[in-house]
């Protein structure tokens, strides 16, 4: 089965290396590049992709809020953060923002293939939140916005979050990416 793939990244050396090697691999298609936010969110509406691979530094952007608008889609695509800031830390926003998975820049072609492949089977991977990650995010979210963070990872739908909390989904949206802000490592944070 052939893997229709969305490149959103904001290095125009990497997006173009990403389609070559894409298109040189046996099931693989890229079925668009974008460099910032905006473009990759209308590219993910308009050519369906089944996997996103996904930077997390956009300029002017917010790539977990990207990533869980592309989640919400009717019909979403598997996100792969794809990124040279990936640790352990970001397992929580990635989780919360709904990502299936995190590969680091670094990692050998070969592992970006598989990593592509086992997403689009509905493989997830992500490392489980620790107890450790959870003290230390309890520690920089305000108690408010802790069952946010409770029903997100209990995967709790944005909609369902508002109407329980009893807020307009704006304020939840706003919430939201708040938390991504808190959350998010600085060295993973995107470049203004």
């Amino acid at each position: 089965a052939v893997i229709r793939t969305l490149i959103v990244d904001d290095h125009p050396a990497v997006r173009a290396g990403l389609v070559a090697v894409l298109r040189g691999e046996p099931g693989l298609v890229p079925v668009g590049a974008a460099a910032d936010e905006q473009e990759g969110w209308r590219l993910a509406q308009r050519a369906r992709p089944d996997v996103v691979l996904l930077d997390l530094q956009l300029p002017g952007g917010d790539s977990l809020a990207l990533c869980r608008r592309m989640k919400a889609l009717a019909r979403p695509p598997r996100v792969l953060i794809y990124s040279a800031f990936v640790d352990d830390h970001l397992t929580l926003p990635a989780t919360l923002a709904g990502a299936d998975g995190m590969l680091d820049k670094g990692a050998p072609m070969l592992d970006l293939f598989d990593a592509i492949r086992r997403v689009a089977r509905g493989e997830r991977l992500l490392a489980p939140v620790t107890p450790e990650r959870l003290a230390e995010a309890q520690a920089k979210v305000p108690p408010d916005d802790w069952p946010i963070v409770a029903m997100l990872l209990a995967g709790t739908a944005e909609d369902d979050v508002a109407a329980t909390l009893g807020v307009g989904d704006g304020e939840i949206a706003a919430r939201i990416a708040r938390l991504f802000a808190r959350l998010t490592p600085p060295t993973a944070r995107a470049r203004a």
